[in-house]
């Protein structure tokens, strides 16, 4: 059996698959849950970290954004990469930590990548939503890269603990 017809044996078909999708409806609509992705993208070359300044929120933070129906992390991780960076994944990221962020709801969770290989195909313009887009050498952030953003940093490259919070 191939991956996709292995999955195929385990769907659930009939009145107990109608009931199982309109379980998964009503939580949906209960108790919705959001879930985004931020990829670190750094170049180990010139030891910086890619960060993005949006033109509606206050601060160089992280690229990523929503994980959209039918996506996988991966999958969002590379289209925001390609959309606020021009950055395009050349190997499969890295996932480094999930956090919860109850600042953005209570049912939000961001998957945090470390992305090591890549290719930037031009340098991000700004637009109507990246106000600016930059390499910063570790040692050089910008003084208003967010705090969230400084802790995911800091987890990565110096070794501090884990936060379950974004």
């Amino acid at each position: 059996m191939t991956g996709a017809d292995s999955e195929q044996a385990f769907r659930q078909t009939g009145w107990a698959g109608l009931r199982a999708r309109l379980f998964h409806l009503y939580f949906l609509l209960r108790r919705p849950m959001t879930l985004g992705v931020r990829g670190l993208i750094y170049d180990r070359a010139s030891n910086s970290i890619f960060l993005i300044r949006h033109t509606y929120v206050p601060g160089w933070q992280l690229p990523g954004g929503g994980v959209e129906v039918g996506e996988t992390l991966v999958e969002a991780l590379a289209r925001e990469l390609a959309e606020e960076g021009n950055i395009a994944l050349t190997a499969p990221p890295v996932l480094r930590s999930m956090h919860f962020n109850r600042r953005a709801s209570t049912r939000d969770h961001v998957g945090l990548y470390l992305v090591e290989a890549f290719n930037q195909t031009a340098p991000k313009s700004a637009d109507h939503e990246i106000a600016e887009a930059a390499f910063f050498p570790l040692d050089r952030l910008p003084a208003d890269a967010t705090p969230a953003t400084r802790r995911r940093i800091a987890e990565i490259f110096s070794g501090e603990q884990v936060s379950a919070y974004w």
